[in-house]
This record gives structure tokens, C-alpha cells and sequence, in this order.
């Protein structure tokens, strides 16, 4: 069955998309990646070494651009103009790369999106040529604006960054995925492998995670555990669930022809 991921045009086998920070060393960065089958590697421009710091190490040393999908983001911007500026610094160093993650934070405390900054930001980077994946609140008139604007997928949060609180609200995502026409895919707030399963469950067509892989115990087990939460999930949610019955049971064997009836 051919179930790609397709995002501004380009088909991937995986839809894990895993961050590159809060890892011990670069080494381990790799390693679980290579667990985590994901085929997009997210990278904070203001956070980490791709080519903008010469003579430091180099993250893509150790994720080349021709193995992975490097997806920069905009992790630690807190107005439109800052992340704009981000985004066009990463596309330099990048040789002219459109596939961007976009994200303006509120406050550093929680990391919520501000909205009116990340939807000004999005208009100037669509009509500046970025294929826009965007990080938002799960909020389902402002992903439609996003969608509207041109973005190339809308990425709400289940719960706060790092939080590993899980999927809060799924009757907003499911509102958002019935009316979006670009792929939905939960960022922030996936604390476990069940948390992945549930937002594929959902109707989700990705999810990327960052500190639910890099804080575990054990980075690289979790991110095989995430590889295969998501693609359960998906299988799940592509097979269809038997509708819930409340009180009324149905049992699983035959009731009709019973030995000594």
C-alpha cells in the first residue's frame, strides 16, 4: 500500500518528523534519528551550528542534506520580523531550501504560538517563496486562515512544548483535520509512544517530537517506540474502528449452533 506523506509536493515513507535538540551530543542526535525512521529532521537556526558558525561543530556533518530533509524552524523568535530574518538566514546556508518550519512564541514560559505574529509571518514567507509547515494553536478558524494564507501544512500543538502532557484537546484537531486540505500533523506535547498512536488515531497525517525522544530514559529505545506508535496509528486509524457500543454487548464468538442448545 502506498500511504506516503506528501508535504509541498514531495512524497516520505515516514510521518515521524523528530527535532535535533536537548540530545547529549551529536552522536546520540543521530542514532536515535536513524531509530526513529523519520526522514525530516527539524533544526533551531538560533540554537544550532549549520554552517553559520565556522569553525564549530556542524550539525550537518552528522544528518547530511542528502540523507535527511532538514526542516529549520524558528524555535526562540518572538515576533514576525525575527523569524522572517531566521527563516531567509537558514534558506542562505541552506543554498536556496523552501521547507521551513514557522513558529512565534508569546512567552517564554510556555512557549504558547502567538497568532497574530505567526499569521503575519506566514503571509510575508508564502509570498517570499518558503514552503510554510506551521506551528499554531489547535485552533480551528486560525489553521484555516494559515491554510488560507498558503501554508504548506498546519502543526498544532496537543499540549504545551516539553510538556509530555499528550493530546489535551482531540475534539479541536479532529475539527481542524475534517476541514483541512494540508497536512495536519501535531507538534508539541507527545510524551510517550501511546500519545503518537492517539493523534494518528485521530486522523493526524504526522506528528513531530523533539524532548519525548531526547528526555527519555533511554533516547534511542523511545525512538523506535515512536517510530512504531505512529505507524500503528495510522494503520489503525486507515483500517476504521468499530463504532463504540455503550451497554450493549456483543460477543466475540458465535452465539447461534451452541454444543448442548
Amino acid at each position: 500500500m502506498n500511504d506516503s506523506l506528501v508535504i509541498a509536493g514531495k512524497s516520505y515513507g515516514s510521518r515521524l518528523l523528530v527535532g535535533t535538540g536537548k540530545y547529549k551530543d551529536f552522536a546520540e542526535t543521530r542514532t536515535a534519528i536513524d531509530a526513529s525512521g523519520a526522514e525530516i529532521v527539524t533544526v533551531a537556526i538560533r540554537r544550532t551550528n549549520i554552517g553559520q558558525n565556522v569553525g564549530e561543530p556542524n550539525l550537518l556533518d552528522v544528518l547530511p542534506p542528502d540523507r535527511f530533509t532538514i526542516l529549520p524552524n524558528t524555535a526562540g523568535c518572538y515576533t514576525a520580523d525575527d523569524a522572517v530574518r531566521t527563516l531567509r538566514l537558514a534558506r542562505e546556508l541552506l543554498d536556496g531550501h523552501a521547507l521551513v518550519k514557522l513558529e512565534v512564541l508569546g512567552d517564554p514560559k510556555t512557549l504558547f504560538p502567538n497568532m497574530p505574529e505567526t499569521l503575519k509571518a506566514a503571509e510575508i514567507l508564502v509570498k517570499d517563496g518558503f514552503d510554510v509547515m506551521v506551528y499554531c494553536a489547535d485552533d480551528p478558524i486560525q489553521a484555516k486562515m494559515l491554510e488560507d494564507l498558503g501554508c504548506a501544512a498546519v502543526m498544532p500543538l496537543a499540549s504545551l512544548i516539553g510538556s509530555g502532557m499528550g493530546i489535551l484537546n482531540p475534539w479541536n484537531l479532529r475539527l481542524i483535520i475534517d476541514q483541512a486540505k494540508v497536512p495536519v500533523l501535531v507538534d508539541a506535547g507527545v510524551g510517550t509512544a501511546s500519545d503518537a498512536a492517539i493523534a494518528m488515531e485521530l486522523g493526524c497525517d504526522g506528528v513531530l517530537m523533539n524532548t519525548a525522544i531526547a528526555h527519555a530514559r533511554n533516547p534511542v529505545l523511545m525512538a523506535s517506540a515512536m517510530r512504531k506508535a505512529v505507524e500503528s496509528g495510522r494503520e489503525a486509524f486507515l483500517a476504521g474502528r468499530m463504532p463504540r457500543k455503550f451497554y450493549s454487548a456483543d460477543p466475540s464468538s458465535p452465539t447461534s449452533g451452541l454444543i448442548g442448545s
